[in-house]
């Protein structure tokens, strides 16, 4: 057993060494960070040295002797390598040459930290569960006081607003809701506002012809078992309809006279098919009539009348036109174009080949210089994937080379991810600096989208001190394959800043790096976010089913109860987001007595290489 012990005191003094040899190697780091984060910054460093070794032979072998095995060790690394140096020295009956450092976090310190930076960032945790709630305000939320108060009182504990949506005025009318709310209740929340940054999207395609489509409920055997319920109201006069209706038409002029029910109102639809409204009730200058059959409106659609209320004819008018998608299928080319003008579909022959290819445009043009052959691109959330194939000054060529079985369509105003591209894009757009300085006197934290370099968070903490803002606290959100790469780096330039974060943005991020990756990098996100005390946000999708149809998933639900592990969970907007803040506070209240964090195993990390020196040491 001795000989055994010597191996493991033999191993870990190499990491001992390598770890405490951070404070030289690195002291160019630390030096730039205000004195009240240095000791964060160091523990950082000291576990990117850590996780440049692979412990994963030795750890069960500390295990075995009762001793720990490194795995809970980011937020105090130096002090435990040590206190378990310490420990097999006492074991073999020998003493270390080399004193313990007593300037090292100790577990105890280095939780309080992490729990001080949370408290400083996000607010006290509320009583029974230590993550807070983050809710995504929807545009209504600026009319709507009851939903914000409802919101409070499920358990929010932050609101977020993202600044890519609305405007500075229902910005401002859901803040002083928030107000009113956290008044009435004696509640704190926090104000969360995103930068929307620049986000790379499809562009707008050539419209549809201008057809809406109303139909029956019908069951299995195609009889009608509810009709469908229609509303009759003069364009001008839209808002006076409140009843919960399956369409509305607005047509050219008001009803003239009163009509009863059972009165009928016959029409020929775009089909020419013959086709009759039943008149239910009238409501001022609101007719509401079902519909039997299935009939597809247009504008210029003749509505006739005749019976006691006199004859007449009424048009429909402002008929939207479709949405035309584009429709692709794995193996088909796609050309971006750099402009606005309207994207179309593939034109096809009469045997149903692609003739001319289907394009689109995006709304970042610069991406165009960085684009280069051969690299991967992803639509929709990563629901279509492609391959350059050529970069031509007005055009990309795209392979598609993911698509469903079936082929997937491709709307107008959805995201692109380059993740192999490095796009020369400034962080900060111009409408980002503008929608700052609402931000800079209504917020407490600012997400910073796409932030890629630790310049880019340079020039955000200028910006806010410009704007005399530096209590604001940044969220830096990590939602590419660089930001990933580049965490450690942004973590150090975001310790300049007295409040600050990460948000797991995991939509995108799972499509640049993989979905199959997805939760290999969020476990790397949430140690080195613990190693460096910065508080995470953990987002994107976390019970959304439940919010958007009222009913969770079980793999959701699983996943909200593993956001235990950070110290802020983000819901997005849906109709029965209520519902959702108040399951989510349960599963938090019940999780609360389970986990906090997890045991990892310690295999070497690509990304602690980013920033620690190469060394030469023993590899346990």
């Amino acid at each position: 057993m001795s000989s055994e012990i010597r191996a493991l005191v033999r191993d870990l003094e190499a990491v001992r060494e390598s770890v405490a040899r951070t404070d030289v190697d690195c002291s160019a780091y630390v030096g730039a960070i205000p004195e009240a984060q240095r000791a964060s910054a160091r523990n950082l460093l000291q576990y990117l040295a850590l996780r440049r070794h692979d412990l994963r032979r030795i750890q069960p072998q500390l295990a075995t002797l009762g001793l720990s095995s490194l795995g809970r060790t980011e937020s105090h690394v130096l002090n435990s390598v040590e206190t378990v140096l310490g420990a097999l020295h006492a074991l073999d009956g020998t003493t270390s040459d080399k004193e313990p450092n007593p300037a090292t976090l100790t577990y105890d310190a280095g939780e309080a930290l992490l729990k001080a930076h949370a408290d400083a960032l996000l607010g006290r945790a509320p009583k029974g569960r230590t993550v807070r709630i983050m809710v995504t305000m929807p545009g209504e939320a600026s009319a709507d006081y009851q939903m914000v108060r409802d919101l409070v009182a499920g358990g929010m504990d932050c609101m977020r607003i993202n600044c890519a949506h609305d405007d500075a005025d229902a910005w401002g009318r859901m803040i002083e809701h928030l107000g009113r709310a956290t008044r009435e209740l004696k509640r704190d929340c926090r104000i969360a506002m995103d930068l929307a940054g620049p986000k790379l999207r499809t562009g707008p395609i050539e419209p549809g012809q201008a057809v809406f489509k109303v139909k029956p409920t019908r069951d299995m055997c195609g009889y009608v078992t509810k009709p469908a319920l229609v509303a009759l109201v003069s364009a001008s006069q839209l808002h006076a309809v409140t009843a919960s209706v399956d369409a509305i038409l607005p047509i050219d002029g008001d009803i003239p006279g009163r009509l009863a029910e059972g009165d009928v109102i016959a029409f020929d639809d775009v089909r020419g098919r013959s086709r009759q409204l039943v008149v239910r009730a009238q409501d001022g200058p609101v007719v509401i009539a079902t519909l039997e059959r299935t009939a597809y409106f247009t504008t210029g659609t003749h509505l006739r009348f005749l019976g006691e209320a006199g004859a007449w004819t009424r048009s429909v008018v402002d008929i939207p036109p479709l949405q035309q998608p584009l429709s692709l299928k794995k193996g088909d080319t796609l050309l971006l174009t750099p402009d606005s003008v309207a994207g179309r579909r593939a034109v096809l022959d009469e045997h149903g080949r692609v003739v001319i290819p289907a394009r689109i445009g995006i709304s970042l043009p610069e991406a165009f210089r960085d684009v280069r052959p051969g690299e991967a691109i992803w639509l929709d959330d990563g629901k279509i994937g492609g391959t350059v194939r050529s970069v031509e000054p007005e055009q990309i060529t795209v392979e598609i080379t993911h698509a469903r079985p079936g082929g997937s369509t491709l709307a107008s105003e959805k995201g692109i991810n380059l993740p192999d591209t490095a796009l020369r894009l400034a962080a900060l757009t111009d409408k980002d600096i503008q929608d700052l300085a609402f931000v800079a006197t209504h917020a407490d934290m600012v997400g910073y989208s796409f932030v890629r370099h630790a310049d880019d968070v340079h020039e955000l903490q200028r910006r806010l001190a410009d704007l005399h803002a530096e209590q604001v606290g940044i969220v830096l959100k990590i939602e590419t394959r660089h930001a990933f790469n580049e965490l450690p780096t942004l973590l150090l330039a975001a310790m300049r800043t007295g409040r600050f974060g990460v948000m797991i943005a995991r939509g995108d991020l799972a499509v640049e790096c993989g979905f199959e990756r997805m939760a290999e990098v969020q476990e790397e996100i949430l140690w080195i976010c613990e190693a460096a005390h910065a508080p995470v946000i953990w987002a994107t999708q976390v019970l959304e089913t439940l919010a958007k149809t009222g009913m969770p998933s079980r793999a959701e639900v699983t996943d909200a109860a593993m956001s235990e592990r950070a110290e802020c969970v983000m819901l997005n907007k849906g109709p029965y987001i209520r519902e959702a803040v108040r399951t989510l506070d349960n599963i938090l209240h019940r999780m609360q007595g389970h986990q906090t964090k997890k045991r990892s195993m310690l295999r070497p990390l690509q990304v602690a290489h980013a920033v620690v020196p190469e060394q030469t040491t023993a590899q346990p």
